[in-house]
């Protein structure tokens, strides 16, 4: 089923987006600030909500949540969309569910990340949105 195999992809695309942004925070320095002085003045200085953790640590720990966002995203709708459509086709609030997360999604890539995300986002929300109207239709 074409609705199936849309579904399927854009939970895919985000579930990759997802595990890439985790494996770039934690193994590599592509989310490290190109100047140092404020990579090591993040290690050192507290936000004002806690003086328990820096900033440093947070912007970690958001990029890292971000990430299993995301990958939650695509693993849950992945499973859903290959072995238990039926789900989906009786519960569309999950269905909606879905096209906001994206639409959301894409929103932020627009305002604040770069090409490379919102492509891929854009390419999900498509893809998701076309399943969703084959599979209601």
């Amino acid at each position: 089923m074409l609705a199936q195999t849309l579904i399927v992809a854009s939970a895919a695309i985000v579930l990759l987006l997802g595990t890439l942004h985790l494996l770039l925070t934690y193994f590599s320095a592509k989310f490290v600030p190109r100047d140092a002085a404020l990579t090591a003045h993040m290690q050192c200085v507290s936000p004002a909500i806690s003086p328990q953790t820096t900033l440093w640590r947070a912007w970690i720990g958001f990029n890292a949540s971000h990430s299993l966002g995301a990958m939650l995203f695509g693993a849950l709708y992945g499973y859903l969309g290959l072995l238990h459509l039926h789900m989906l086709l009786d519960a569309p609030l999950l269905l909606a569910i879905g096209l906001l997360f994206l639409g959301t999604m894409l929103v932020l890539a627009q305002r604040y990340w770069f090409r490379v995300p919102l492509l891929g986002i854009g390419l999900a929300l498509l893809l998701f949105a076309l399943g969703t109207l084959l599979l209601l239709a």
